[in-house]
């Protein structure tokens, strides 16, 4: 049983107890104001379960990269302050650790990773962009948030958590994205659809147990021609649980590519 039931209980019988003290007042007064029936109470539908006896399938139909964790080799985190270590460092350090990746949270372009092994000595051309600082996890202390850019509108977005002096990527994942944004502590990503007037939209949020970044809402919204604004009532949406709701936080803080503010 839950833990808020039976305080929810007993304010209905208080409520109930207020309604029925406040009748025996309002019985005998004919004025304006007393009280009237709304009319009858529509009956709540629960969901119905299609074939029941069918065997649920144990193997996930898509591989989003969810829950995957890995430390950064070779970077350390003077006082787990994330605003310490250089972005472009990171990202050298993950590509130098899958240099063979060509798809997943780790592939890279053959192209884009002669680009970021001379972002040092050719700045102008390195696809790291700026980096964001927000608090993804509740901890009070912000992590990294880090989008090096691909061909075709392509976009890698990773993020990293800082623990004992080491940096862990919590969230990595490739896609062609509209444009990416951060509401709370859910990181957002909009891409496009096959379907014409509608994209993707996909909410990344902490999740303590998996102590990862998992894509709690996966959206597909018909949108407006122009500015991208989703239309309410076309939005179909698979929505997870969220154990831990995040609290409001300031404006994230960006920086300039390689960590210059």
């Amino acid at each position: 049983m839950s833990a808020h039931r039976p305080a929810r209980a007993a304010l209905l019988l208080l409520t109930a107890a207020a309604v029925l003290a406040a009748v025996p007042a309002l019985t005998g007064c004919a004025d304006a104001g007393e009280l009237e029936s709304a009319g009858p109470t529509p009956t709540a539908v629960g969901p119905t379960r299609l074939w029941p006896d069918r065997p649920a399938a144990t193997i996930p139909p898509v591989d989003y990269g969810e829950g995957e964790t890995e430390t950064v080799r070779g970077i350390r985190v003077p006082g787990d302050d994330v605003r310490r270590v250089r972005p472009v460092a990171v990202a050298q350090a993950e590509q130098a650790a899958h240099p063979d990746a060509l798809s997943g949270p780790d592939g890279m372009y053959e192209e884009t990773a002669g680009q970021l092994e001379a972002c040092d000595t050719r700045p102008k051309t390195c696809p790291v962009l700026k980096a964001y600082y927000r608090d993804l996890t509740g901890d009070g202390k912000a992590e990294l948030i880090l989008g090096v850019s691909l061909p075709k509108g392509q976009l890698v977005v990773r993020c990293y958590l800082a623990e004992k002096g080491r940096l862990t990527r919590i969230m990595g994942t490739s896609d062609a994205v509209i444009g990416v944004s951060l509401a709370g502590r859910d990181l957002i990503i909009r891409a496009p659809s096959n379907l014409p007037g509608y994209e993707f939209r996909t909410a990344w949020s902490w999740d303590g147990h998996q102590h990862a970044m998992l894509p709690t809402r996966d959206e597909i919204l018909r949108v407006h021609k122009e500015g991208g604004e989703p239309l309410p009532s076309h939005t179909h949406s698979h929505t997870a649980p969220d154990p831990h709701p995040p609290p409001a936080t300031s404006a994230p803080t960006p920086t300039g590519p390689g960590g210059t503010p």
